[in-house]
């Protein structure tokens, strides 16, 4: 049974989606003025990740995230660049592809972005302005935060003590627009040379929380199985979103909602963020690290919890993939001197690791104790191997599990590239076997050396000499 932490209710639920077999999730975006940073991309490959385990479970999962492409720091960012928030959008919007591709995330079902859905967004506020929930003002609209009675509910905050916040962060220009200081924007008027569209209250464009409401009801319906999003927008982003949208369709906005932890940095484990001045970015880094390393490190902690990221803990990540992948390399060899024997006893043995796996997983997508399964049946099969005589069917099935287990992390599992093409290399590994039969042991391990400085690295086994690139 398959439990989630529902934000919602402070409490893991047993997960059922609306429709049986059918989920419909819905995922923060970006805000494309810049490259995704390291704390972004967490977001990104943990509900990928999840994704992907309700896939293996057998759920078909319409994935749904968006590109916001225009907002307050599209518009700085255009200007400073000297292009338009259009070109800017288009711009990072490829460099956010490129990146997550490179990590191994899912193409989402759709990519929505706000400018794309203006006429519903308008349609959208007017309907609030109708039902009494939002009003006008110089161009400006906004929502009546206290009419919606459940407002505070998912970030667990009171009504007053939100209005002591926002008291002290509303400017004056705001004070005098406002009815309340708690009432958040749902369309903005535009300043002279701003990107605008069209409205019934004059040239303006949607408020940041309003695009999410509508285009999460247009594209999954009214009520969603999952949101999911970054903790830092529990308040206010997807608050606003449940008044929003509860508002306007009058029924449950969603069943069940997800936050993921920080990535955390530095000494003093200080959030990751770009007001910080202390982000990395996604482009950057994978031109120095592995992007598979990269993807195996945050898909491998629990999504709830804090990462923290730094280079021990990459390297550390980079040997845990290593073993995996000489476990594989190991299968692969063996692969030309198994025979036709029984399998049973190996099937029997995976079918226990693969309901351990799930048992795992189905605990609020517990991928920390999920990977320690696979780090258990990676140890069996390094025993197997060893075994003079062994079964390809059973090799061939440990295989498979391990390809599978492994794609849920988003981690592309296949035998290293081990063919060496000349010809002196592969005389000197059959010199080196003749070598050591004679045991001319100086020889041998010249031979060893003069390979490892060109790259090939030799492994004796009780199989034979194997060997690999670095």
């Amino acid at each position: 049974m398959l439990t989630i932490y529902n934000t919602l209710t402070r409490k893991k639920e047993e997960f059922k989606p609306l429709h049986p077999g059918v989920v419909n999730m819905y995922v923060c975006g970006p805000t494309v003025y810049n490259y995704i940073h390291i704390g972004n991309a967490r977001s990104t490959i943990a509900f990928d990740t999840v994704r992907r385990y309700l896939e293996f479970k057998g759920y078909k999962v319409n994935y749904v995230s968006n590109f916001t492409d225009v907002d307050d720091k599209m518009i700085k960012a255009a200007a400073e660049q000297g292009i338009t928030v259009p070109q800017l959008a288009e711009k990072y919007i490829d460099a956010f592809m490129e990146d997550t591709t490179a990590i191994n995330i899912e193409p989402a079902t759709l990519h929505p972005r706000a400018t794309e859905n203006i006429g519903e967004i308008i349609k959208f506020v007017q309907d609030l302005i109708n039902r009494g929930y939002a009003y006008a003002k110089d161009g400006d609209v906004y929502y009546r935060t206290r009419k919606f009675k459940n407002y505070g509910q998912l970030s667990g905050q009171s009504l007053d003590d939100l209005e002591v916040g926002a008291s002290e962060h509303v400017s004056t220009d705001e004070v005098n627009k406002k009815e309340d200081p708690l009432d958040f924007a749902l369309w903005k008027a535009a300043k002279p040379g701003e990107i605008s569209w069209d409205s019934p209250w004059g040239k303006g464009r949607p408020g940041w929380h309003i695009e999410c409401s509508v285009m999460a009801t247009k594209y999954l319906g009214k009520t969603i199985d999952i949101h999911a999003g970054g903790q830092d927008l529990e308040f206010p982003h997807h608050e606003n979103e449940i008044a929003q949208s509860e508002a306007e369709t009058g029924q449950k906005f969603v069943r069940y909602w997800m936050h993921n932890g920080f990535v955390t940095i530095g000494k003093d484990n200080e959030k990751m963020s770009k007001s910080l001045h202390n982000f990395i970015t996604v482009h950057e880094i994978i031109k120095k690290v592995d992007p598979q390393v990269l993807r195996f490190f945050m898909a491998t902690t629990q999504y709830r919890r804090p990462i923290q990221y730094s280079q021990a803990n990459l390297t550390d990540a980079q040997n845990n993939l290593n073993h995996i992948q000489t476990a594989f390399d190991n299968l692969t060899y063996r692969e030309q001197d198994a025979d036709e024997g029984d399998a049973q006893e190996v099937t029997d043995r995976l079918n226990q690791f693969h309901h351990q796996f799930i048992m795992a997983m189905d605990d609020d997508i517990n991928v920390q104790n999920g990977i320690a399964t696979v780090y258990e049946l990676v140890k069996y099969a390094n025993v197997y191997v060893q075994q003079d005589n062994i079964s390809l069917g059973a090799i061939q099935a440990i295989k498979k599990e391990l390809v599978k287990l492994m794609s849920i992390f988003g981690v592309k599992l296949e035998a290293s590239d081990n063919q060496i093409n000349d010809e002196k290399i592969k005389q000197l590994i059959e010199e080196r076997n003749i070598a050591r039969k004679n045991k001319d042991f100086a020889r041998s391990d010249e031979i060893r050396d003069n390979l490892k400085k060109q790259g090939i690295i030799l492994e004796d086994t009780p199989q034979g000499t194997r060997y690999k690139k670095k």
